[in-house]
Order: structure tokens, then sequence, then C-alpha cells
């Protein structure tokens, strides 16, 4: 016959209230230094984005304050059927996945030739990262004047030395031409990210295919690329997000014109050339809508990121 110990019984909290409030104060005291940036970011992200929200719901036009009038939803079913608003979703879909795609392909290439060991790869690291560095608007004023010009640029200047054609490369192939300037500009960030994660593969593993007689190619099939998998995810829905909003490359290069418009230059052109505010904020809105379910994924991607790096830690 065998005797079981009782349940422990509920210790009851010897602190008391002073120490509880004394905590509490302490918390608060620690995260101050945090209010200020906290109340900052507020201000210039969640005010603006409640008001546009508001502006939203209102038919309103600038150049006839007086006309303005609640409208409910009647600027969301004007926008999403407008053609304009359509050719302009279609354009953005082609734009983002033409350069992620092709941003993706050349980074990893990028990063597989830097996870290399050779002289000088510090300054072709550097090098190869610069276009990530220059102002978005500054790039895209160097691919319309120094390469794309039909009578100075640097291409048909290349072509007349071949003695090849002299083609207007905007107006001949105009979403090619922002594409290639947004690719040049974001190879580099994908090649950072695809640079990381080749860098934290398992070396033992690596070594142990090569003594068993793996080939490189099966080395990077088998292991280097399921490895790679989350990161590729990563890469394809940060820069999904950013590519989505660009307006700057659109605007300098094309001026949205030949079948360019994409979401954020629409919303640029019904607020500030056919002054609806109320549209504008219902597209911009949706927009918004639109980046924010994109970066729930990347963050639930970043995140089982982080639980594979603390669990091998």
């Amino acid at each position: 016959m065998t005797a079981t110990a009782p349940a422990p019984s509920a210790v009851p909290d010897s602190r008391p209230s002073g120490g509880r409030r004394s905590g509490r104060l302490r918390g608060w005291v620690t995260r101050a230094p945090l209010l200020p940036a906290l109340i900052f970011m507020i201000a210039v992200t969640q005010l603006p984005f409640v008001a546009t929200l508001v502006i939203s719901f209102f038919d309103w036009n600038s150049l006839y304050p007086d006309a303005r009038r609640f409208a409910g939803f009647e600027n969301y079913g004007e926008v999403l059927g407008d053609p304009a608003l359509r050719r302009s979703v279609w354009t953005t879909i082609l734009l983002t996945v033409a350069v992620v795609l092709t941003t993706l392909v050349l980074g990893l290439l990028l990063a597989l030739l830097l996870d290399r060991r050779f002289r000088g790869r510090g300054i072709v690291r550097t090098l190869l990262i610069a276009p990530f560095l220059v102002v978005p608007v500054a790039a895209a004023l160097l691919w319309k004047h120094v390469l794309y010009n039909p009578e100075y640029g640097l291409l048909n200047g290349l072509l007349h030395y071949v003695g090849g054609p002299q083609p207007d490369w905007i107006s001949g192939t105009p979403l090619p031409a922002v594409q290639a300037a947004l690719v040049w500009q974001w190879t580099p960030f994908m090649m950072l990210i695809l640079l990381a994660g080749l860098q934290s593969r398992d070396q033992e593993q690596l070594e142990a295919a090569r003594v068993d007689g793996a080939s490189d190619w099966q080395i990077f099939r088998h292991l280097t690329l399921p490895h790679l998998r989350r990161y590729l995810e990563l890469g394809a829905l940060l820069g999904s997000i950013y590519i989505v909003q660009n307006f700057d490359a659109v605007f300098t290069i094309t001026s949205g014109g030949l079948g360019t418009a994409n979401l954020p230059y629409t919303v640029y052109q019904t607020f500030y050339q056919a002054h609806e505010n109320g549209l504008a904020s219902a597209a911009g809105v949706l927009v918004v809508i639109g980046s924010i379910i994109i970066a729930t994924f990347a963050l639930r991607v970043v995140s089982s990121l982080f639980r594979e790096e603390v669990s091998r830690a």
C-alpha cells in the first residue's frame, strides 16, 4: 500500500502591493526612452493613414471644396471598376514579377561568386553593393540620360561602335526599360540576403558531402538550394513590397506613359492632376492593404528564420 503525497497548495504572492507598483514603475522607467520614438512613429505614419482612410469615404475634389460630401464606399467601387486602375494593376504585377524574379536569379549568381575566396573579394563586394546605395531618382536619371538617350547614350554609343542600330530604348521598349533600371538597383539587395544564407550553411555537412564524392551541382541542388529556400522567400516578399510601391523609376523614366503607369503613379495622377482627393485616398488605402498582406507573409518568414537560428544555437 503506497501513500500519495498531497498536492502542493498555491502559494500566495507575499510581495506587498507597494513592491508590485515599484516593479511596474521600474518597467515604465526603462521604456521611457522609447516613448518619443514611438510617439514620432505614430505621428508620421499612423495619423496620416487614418486621415487618408477618412478622406477615402468622401466625394472630395480639391477644385470644388464646397461640394464635398460623404460618399461611403462609392470611391472604392469606382476605383475597383476604373479601367485605368485595372491596367495599372496589371502593369504593377508585370513590373514586380519580372524585377523580383530577375533580381533573385542574378543575386543568387553573385552571392555564389562572393561566397568563394579570391583576391579582391572585398573590393568586388563593395562595387556590387554600390547600385543599391544610389538615390532612386538619381539612379533613374542615370539610366534615362546616360544609358537610354538615343543621341548620346552609352548603349547606342556601343551599338554605333559595332555598326548596330540606334533604337530609342524608352519609346520602343518602355516597360523593359523601367524593369532594367530597377533590376540594376535591387540585385545587390537580393545578393546580400542570399549571401547571408550561403554563409550560414553547415560547413561540416558540406565537407562530408565532398568526402562522399558529391559534385558541386549535387551539393548545390540537394544541400544549398533547400537551405536557401527561406532566404529566397524572404527576398521575394521584401522585393515585392518595395517594387509594388516604386514610384521614382516610372515617374522619372517614362512619366507613366506608354503603358508603364503602375499603382503608385496612378494614385499620383488621381490626386495631383485630377485633384480627386477621395478617389486617390481610396486607391492608396487599397495599395496599403495589399502591402500589409505581403508584409505579413514576410514577417512570418523572418520569424521562422530566427527560430531556426535559435534552434541551431
